[in-house]
């Protein structure tokens, strides 16, 4: 009788469901055409917009733009604009871009840029075997569960955070740009990682085969059969790692074990350094440079403040750190950035760049595009209300390196240096408004003094985990 009971409840929900589900029909159709009002100003914007396909810069607000400027109090001490092309790797540029520095002063060559070719190669091979371990993994769940489809549509791409690059940097180290230079796929990445993904997914597909067959008949607790089903998963696992190998090889070059690197530095002398990458990087990075002084930072109006969180399997290592994060408010975020500008330590950050944003004026300022006022319509949403339906979300990463404030010294405006070359915005430079700091700003990678003692013993609870298809991912 329950069963019975419940299924007929589930027939009427379904069916109220349908009820409440109505069409478009005459009645709505009239009501829709009734709402439009050719008046003059109306025909005005029709004729506006029918003879051009650029809503954007019909709406921009140029005093947006002119009450911006560019000059700052407070700016850490950075040279040189890098540029990532037609590649997803803000994330490893902006991340060498914050130790650049001490590289520039330590060779005493201002024109010292690190090789991202190098450390995108040892990514993405990385990235290809955590994805191999996770459908490995899985390979007994249904296909349909979404933690396979979640693996299984994109193994890997080149996105990624700060603690990507902690993960390369501290296994493989880094070298200098022309010891293993860019090439044509390293700047122009989609159709390497599309071969990549292809292949990737057709080890997904044999290695879940293989356990389908090596499990059919399989006894419980059977130890040799175990065996040799762990075997064959990873043989056909280092198969697809040996064809994802030499893809990278054939693409990008082969990666150096060790290296003579020469070059003339500032005063003009001709200098040679000649070591393994590993060295290199120990050379060049502080010995605090790890997880445990360094944190990440997010601004996320979702979810509570002083808390925690880790994004489950957000990591390109299977032994590397994963990407974790403290929330907090904008206000303690902002302050605590300002004490590391100060003390010219730029910062890792990250941001929802295309929103308010003209990045070829390089400024970024709320209502700089009026489309209510030009289409008579109302986009109101706050950062909380953007987040939940997906329409704004951190989408680039930068350099944030300078802060300017009032007589109170309170922040009045902000600087990204970017990685899109010296042609883009301003010199290669973003200046955003403090307003635009507190709606499109989201993560921030920062030493643990910087921050008060409230955050620093919130940053030592245990994080909640969030699953790896999150909407802050």
């Amino acid at each position: 009788m329950k069963l019975n009971h419940l299924f007929t409840t589930l027939l009427l929900c379904g069916a109220a469901a349908t009820a409440t589900a109505q069409n478009l029909g005459e009645q709505e159709l009239a009501q829709l055409k009734g709402s439009f009002v050719k008046d003059a100003h109306t025909t005005a914007v029709q004729n506006i917009l029918l003879g051009d396909n650029n809503i954007k810069n019909k709406t921009k607000d140029l005093s947006k733009i002119n009450e911006v400027d560019h000059f700052f109090k407070y700016r850490a001490d950075v040279k040189g604009i890098t540029n990532q092309l037609q590649s997803g790797r803000c994330w490893m540029f902006t991340s060498m871009n914050a130790i650049r520095p001490a590289a520039q002063k330590k060779y005493d060559y201002n024109k010292f840029d690190f090789s991202h070719n190098y450390n995108y190669f040892w990514d993405i091979l990385e990235k290809s075997n955590l994805y191999l371990e996770n459908i490995i993994r899985t390979a007994g769940k249904e296909i349909t569960d979404q933690e396979v489809v979640w693996y299984l549509q994109s193994p890997v791409g080149d996105g990624g955070v700060w603690n990507l690059f902690h993960n390369i940097g501290e296994k493989y180290g880094v070298v200098p740009k022309e010891v293993m230079p860019e090439t044509v796929h390293s700047n122009n990445t989609g159709q390497m990682t599309g071969v990549i993904n292809r292949r990737l997914k057709k080890a997904g597909w044999d290695i879940r085969q293989v356990y389908v067959e090596k499990t059919a008949n399989m006894k419980k607790n059977n130890k040799k059969a175990q065996e040799e089903l762990a075997a064959a998963l990873k043989a056909a696992k280092m198969e697809a790692l040996e064809d994802v190998y030499r893809i990278l090889v054939l693409c990008l070059g082969e990666p150096p074990v060790e290296f003579t690197w020469k070059y003339k530095n500032n005063k003009g002398e001709v200098v040679s350094v000649t070591s393994t990458p590993q060295e290199f990087y120990k050379g060049l990075i502080p010995d605090n440079y790890n997880t445990q002084t360094y944190i990440m930072i997010m601004n996320d109006p979702t979810r509570e403040y002083y808390k925690v969180y880790d994004i489950a399997n957000y990591r390109n290592t299977i032994e590397g750190v994963n990407w974790v994060y403290l929330n907090l408010p904008n206000e303690e975020i902002k302050e605590a950035a300002l004490k590391s500008i100060k003390a010219n330590e730029p910062l890792y950050a990250s941001c929802d760049v295309g929103k308010e944003s003209d990045t070829k004026a390089g400024v970024c300022n709320p209502g700089m595009y009026d489309y209510e006022s030009l289409l008579g319509i109302d986009l109101s949403m706050d950062k909380k209300a953007r987040i939940l339906t997906r329409y704004s979300g951190s989408s680039h990463a930068m350099l944030l390196m300078a802060c300017d404030t009032d007589e109170n010294d309170k922040p009045v405006k902000w600087q990204f240096e970017n990685s899109w070359g010296a042609g883009s915005g301003h010199n290669g430079y973003l200046t955003f408004t403090d307003k635009w700091f507190d709606e499109f700003m989201f993560r921030i990678v920062i030493n643990k003094k910087y921050l008060s003692e409230k955050a620093v013993e919130a940053a030592q609870q245990t994080p909640v985990t969030l699953p790896a298809w999150d909407y802050m991912w």
